[in-house]
């Protein structure tokens, strides 16, 4: 029998059900609750200190500063880069009502391109409105004056300075102390790697070539900072704590700038190098490097246009030919080979050969090797040959020798490694071994491959500052000293006087080498300048001070058997290379100097004469009231 339905017990069952329910939510809001309380107990006092760092971390905000760069000087304390103010036009978006009106009534009193406004909305857009963006730098004075009389006019627009390198000697010094530039990516990643980007949050230049590159450390210094209060915004509502930036050091070079300047003057825009080093240390007097370019194009940003000129010009104004330009070296090194000879016991100072103005290989159907001059020199010991610079000597030389010997010694004197300058933009070359050339050509040495190398050419090349380090080598009797640019360094503040010399880096000597060897050697480049056959004798005639000498001819491109070499037909670029190094005075010398012009000849007809006058002028003061 069915229960008839009851309204009533539908109602008390409902009734239940709502009161359970009501109750589990109240136990749930409960439990809710304490859990808010629970984290809100945490927040406020638990984890008090570190939501109060981090606020302090949103209104507090750390401002680098960037330093003063250190300035460069020559050995005499003459300028040799400073830091100059320039003046910027600067915008404050935010102060400006119409930016478009602004910009159209500016162009009518200065020279602002449509360049500059592409460039400036370009970087206004990168930029919060009440920061400040470049529209237009190195405003002359006279843009300046005329701008601040009609400032008034301009609300949000205001004239800005700041310290920008300069370099007052210009393109004369632009290989040895390079230039600074805007940092870019490449820059960032090195200064990652370094450990090193703090220090450069505020800087925008960075060294790029040469000194300014190589002591970039000691050049740039140490940022400072602001600790400043910001609203919401950005913007800084007041200054906490101020740490002044350390400005970089000042340095000296051994450079001396007068010196630097006759002899740039002397090449003329030649190409070609010419490197004058103080004996006593092997410090840098001079170093050309020509032609050049001027430095102070780059330290603003150069222009596309005017970077592809230099790029594209013909005699290569960017590449510093003192440390990058690769010679042969022609018969410079004939003096070096007569030592490690001698030392070997390859020949004695009494040996003696005639030479009937070609040499050929024992026992050989090769070719004969022709002497620069066609009937010979007839009887000739290691003394003429240096003096009248006798190929087929030194082609036995070399034969008895061999590549083995050869490379060991030369590269005793520094030949196809750095010579330790402090720059960055500098060529081993290269001295020939039986591995290199596997290496490169994959072929074996052949015995002809040796002989050219006895008179600095086939596969040996070498830059100018290496035969000018190897001329030092020969001098000190087997001391070997890297060449260096750096004297000194000067703490910020203190007096040229206060100066603290650099270290000088050397090399473990060339032993076992008997003092009468080394003499010879010299001697022989005496007689060069000096002697009645010398190859140098017509450029150092009448000169009241001793001298020793070693001319060069490189070649450009070989010459066929029984072809002649004819100057005047041949095009430019296809002539000889001009070499001489040289030193005076002979006893306690003074001046090593070493001079390569590209494409200009015989390097006694060529080079001898530069280095007589540069001697002249050091040694005699001749040339010096044409400063």
């Amino acid at each position: 029998m069915l229960r008839k339905h009851s309204p009533i017990r539908d109602y008390l069952a409902e009734a239940r059900l709502f009161r359970s329910r009501a109750v589990v939510s109240f136990v749930g809001i409960i439990l809710l609750v304490i859990v808010l309380i629970g984290n809100l107990y945490n927040i406020q006092v638990n984890q008090y200190q570190d939501y109060k760092t981090r606020s302090n971390d949103n209104r507090i905000k750390i401002v680098p500063i960037s330093p003063n760069r250190g300035l460069i000087y020559d050995r005499n304390g003459k300028l040799l880069a400073e830091n100059r103010p320039v003046f910027s036009l600067e915008i404050t978006p935010e102060k400006v009502k119409n930016m478009d009106d602004t910009l159209k009534r500016l162009q009518t009193i200065l020279p602002i391109t449509q360049d500059d406004i592409d460039e400036f909305q370009k970087e206004r857009r990168r930029t919060r409105r009440f920061d400040s963006v470049q529209l237009l730098s190195q405003l002359t004075d006279e843009q300046v004056a005329k701008f601040s009389v009609n400032q008034y006019k301009f609300p949000g627009v205001q004239v800005t300075a700041a310290l920008k390198r300069y370099y007052p000697y210009g393109s004369v010094l632009t290989h040895v102390l390079g230039y600074v530039s805007r940092i870019n990516d490449k820059d960032m990643s090195r200064l990652e790697r370094e450990g090193k980007t703090a220090n450069y949050q505020a800087t925008r230049d960075i060294g790029k070539l040469g000194i300014e590159k190589y002591y970039e450390d000691v050049l740039h210094g140490t940022a400072g900072y602001q600790e400043v209060e910001v609203n919401s915004r950005g913007r800084i509502i007041r200054t906490l704590k101020y740490v002044p930036p350390i400005p970089g050091k000042d340095i000296v070079l051994n450079i001396d700038i007068n010196l630097q300047l006759y002899v740039s003057k002397l090449l003329d825009g030649r190409r070609g190098s010419a490197i004058v080093l103080d004996p006593k240390d092997n410090g840098v007097l001079a170093m050309v490097s020509s032609p050049s370019y001027d430095p102070n194009a780059f330290v603003h940003g150069i222009s596309g246009k005017a970077y592809a000129k230099l790029l594209n010009d013909k005699d290569r104004p960017l590449v510093n030919r003192s440390t990058l330009g690769i010679y042969p070296p022609g018969s410079t090194v004939k003096p070096f080979m007569a030592v490690s000879a001698l030392t070997e016991g390859v020949i004695t100072p009494t040996y003696t050969r005639n030479d009937p103005g070609y040499w050929k290989i024992p026992n050989s159907n090769t070719r004969p090797f022709r002497d620069w001059l066609r009937w010979g020199h007839g009887k000739v010991n290691v003394t003429k040959a240096l003096e009248e610079s006798v190929d087929t000597f030194f082609y036995h030389v070399a034969y008895e020798m061999g590549i083995d010997r050869i490379s060991t010694w030369m590269k005793k004197f520094g030949f196809g490694d750095y010579t330790g300058i402090d720059i960055y933009e500098e060529s081993k070359a290269n001295m020939p071994t039986r591995e290199w050339k596997h290496a490169k050509f994959h072929q074996p040495w052949y015995q002809g491959d040796t002989i050219p190398v006895g008179i600095g050419q086939g596969y040996w090349t070498a830059t100018p500052l290496q035969l000018a380090k190897a001329l030092s080598v020969l001098v000190h009797h087997g001391e070997v000293i890297a060449p260096h640019l750096l004297r000194s360094t000067i703490n910020n503040g203190d007096a040229f006087s206060t100066r603290r010399d650099a270290e000088i880096v050397t090399y473990p000597p060339i032993k076992n080498v008997p003092e009468k060897y080394w003499d010879i050697a010299l001697h022989g480049m005496y007689l060069v300048n000096n002697g009645p056959r010398g190859t140098a004798r017509r450029a150092f005639h009448g000169a009241p001070y001793t001298s020793g000498g070693k001319s060069g001819t490189a070649q450009v491109f070989g010459l066929a058997e029984g072809q002649k070499y004819n100057a005047a037909e041949l095009a430019e670029h296809l002539r000889d290379h001009a070499l001489f190094i040289s030193f005076a005075p002979v006893k306690n010398p003074k001046a090593i100097v070493t001079i390569v012009l590209e494409n200009a000849g015989g390097g006694s007809s060529h080079g001898a004469p530069v280095a007589r006058k540069i001697f002249d002028y050091m040694l005699l003061g001749k040339g010096k009231s044409d400063k």
